[in-house]
């Protein structure tokens, strides 16, 4: 017998890979090309997938890892920084909007006030797995445009407590123990809970797991704090996603955010391309074909006052014309909180069929056009500053350290007096432990392409390899190489055989030991026979450049 989940796999991966490469090749993106996969293995087209539920709610993790990662960028330091525009535009929007929607539900198209007022809620939230993967794509995070989007799903996803409480007490049914004030003091204690949890306990476990150098443990312990948080959120009322993001923010200011962001990575990456393929399965094709011109005309105009709704008050928080604009466009979809408000609210009775059928068109639609505002918003920020590493609170290097043991140590030092910036990794927690607090080194494995990603290692003039381990050593080499051909790369090596290896792995330059601790020891010797310092440095010179040539000439030759 076959296995219908294996077979659902098969379908959704076969669908990805042919309809995300098309799409990247004609200039549509992924997130498109996800969408139309959806759409073409789900109910309303060849039914390939039937339980269209089973997969979203599996999804769903991959949004709560992308948060958990932008939580991980974004220290609390630079959150402070922005409370101006996540408790005051962002609280503004979802105000404003929710109020316009509602008012033109219930006395344009005659709506009742529950059904209206779910409705104007629901519609006022942005996609935050949409705008977020493109942020990311498009590395505008750390840019004014993007640290306002921000804010304002941050306070979309606060926002969705007291939206779910509103829910049992529109549909008036007895004995509702969640009012908001107290569904707003549970979210409040569970937040305080975690935070106190991550301050005293998250470093501790983290350092004990890493001190057991088990690969598979760390991952493991990972996964639990993304989901373990996300799992106790989502008790309180709160988005999972809420809880992930609180559980990055922790982490953020911890020596093993980038090793833990790498352990993550792959899963997020799958995941919410799964995501995006439930929500083109989730889109009725034969209720769309019948009431066309409504579900489009309802969701332009969805579209128009949330753009304009964020363009206004955007500038007036100080943005000029072009980045209001830009932010207005790039939110001015619905999202997938919208569609968990607007099911919930149907379970209750607050929405007829045939309203509940329409509105989730509009959301699903309005989500489908996000690349389209995206490039409109692109048109308006087409001139966009990235922020400074100081503002963004996200630090670039000019050089990455492999390595910090002695050697690695005694560089650091060296560029730091003489004022380049560097980061530094090392796979002992022990390392990291002793010096994280007067050097910038991070636990982690550097042969892992996601870890040096999240490092910086693009923005990098040089990367140092200090490793003890020559297999490790040959590996990260090679990888750098292939994956940053114009990165310069300088090796340590042991003896000649080891340099000729790293030379021939990709490596710019290498440093013996043998050779230079013989050099120094010579230069010493010479000295304590009065020969001149110049004609040391003469000889000493000549040796090494005939050292390393030799070394060269034979990488050339095989």
């Amino acid at each position: 017998m076959h296995n219908p989940l294996i077979l659902e796999m098969i379908y959704l991966l076969l669908a990805a890979v042919f309809m995300v490469p098309l799409c990247q090749a004609i200039g549509l993106g992924a997130v498109p090309g996800f969408l139309l996969a959806g759409i073409l293995i789900g109910p309303s087209v060849l039914g390939l997938i039937s339980d269209v539920a089973h997969i979203a709610h599996i999804s769903e993790f991959g949004v709560v890892l992308l948060l958990f990662v932008i939580g991980m960028e974004m220290k609390p330091s630079f959150l402070w920084k922005i409370k101006r525009l996540v408790f005051g535009l962002g609280s503004l929007q979802v105000l404003l909007t929710s109020l316009i929607i509602i008012l033109i539900s219930h006395f344009l198209l005659g709506l009742d006030w529950p059904a209206a007022i779910i409705i104007g809620c629901a519609l006022s939230l942005s996609s935050t797995a949409f705008v977020l993967q493109i942020l990311t794509q498009q590395k505008s995070l750390n840019t004014e445009f993007g640290r306002s989007s921000v804010a304002v799903l941050l306070m979309q996803d606060l926002a969705v407590v007291p939206l779910l409480a509103l829910i049992p007490l529109l549909s008036e049914s007895t004995g509702v123990s969640h009012s908001i004030g107290y569904a707003v003091l549970q979210s409040v204690g569970i937040i305080v809970a975690v935070i106190m949890v991550g301050k005293y306990l998250l470093n501790p476990l983290l350092y004990r797991v890493a001190k057991s150098a088990n690969a598979e443990v760390f991952t493991a312990t990972a996964v639990l704090i993304v989901l373990g948080t996300a799992y106790l959120t989502e008790i309180a009322g709160l988005s999972m996603a809420m809880g992930a993001f609180l559980a990055g923010l922790l982490i953020s200011d911890s020596a093993y955010r980038h090793q833990i962001k790498a352990e993550v990575q792959p899963f997020r990456g799958l995941l919410l391309g799964a995501f995006f393929i439930s929500m083109g399965m989730s889109l009725n094709i034969p209720v769309l074909l019948e009431s066309p011109v409504l579900v489009i005309s309802l969701m332009l105009l969805t579209v128009a006052i949330k753009t304009s709704v964020l363009t206004l008050l955007a500038k007036s928080f100080g943005h000029s014309w072009q980045k209001s604009a830009a932010v207005g466009f790039l939110l001015g979809q619905s999202g997938e909180f919208a569609l968990v408000l607007l099911s919930l609210a149907f379970a209750a009775d607050l929405l007829t069929a045939y309203q509940f059928n329409i509105a989730m068109l509009v959301v699903l639609v309005s989500m489908l056009i996000t690349p389209l505002l995206a490039i409109i918003a692109n048109k308006f920020n087409n001139q966009q500053q990235e922020l400074s590493p100081s503002e963004a609170e996200i630090p670039e290097c000019a050089v990455v350290l492999a390595g910090f043991g002695r050697v690695g140590r005694s560089i650091g030092a060296i560029l730091e007096t003489a004022g380049v910036s560097y980061v530094a990794f090392d796979r002992s927690s022990e390392i990291v432990k002793k010096y994280q607090d007067n050097y910038p080194v991070f636990y982690g494995d550097v042969t892992q392409s996601h870890l040096l990603n999240s490092a910086g290692i693009h923005h990098a003039k040089l990367a140092i390899i200090t490793l003890n381990d020559t297999h490790a050593a040959l590996e990260l080499v090679e990888s750098l190489r292939h994956r940053f051909p114009d990165l310069n790369i300088i090796a340590r090596a042991h003896n000649s055989d080891n340099c000729l290896e790293l030379l021939q792995h990709g490596a710019n330059d290498v440093v013996s030991e043998n050779v230079e601790a013989s050099l120094e020891l010579t230069e010493l010797a010479l000295k304590a026979n009065h020969v001149d310092d110049s004609d040391i440095q003469e000889l000493l010179s000549a040796f090494r450049l005939n050292y390393y040539n030799k070394i060269r000439n034979m990488t050339d030759n095989l």
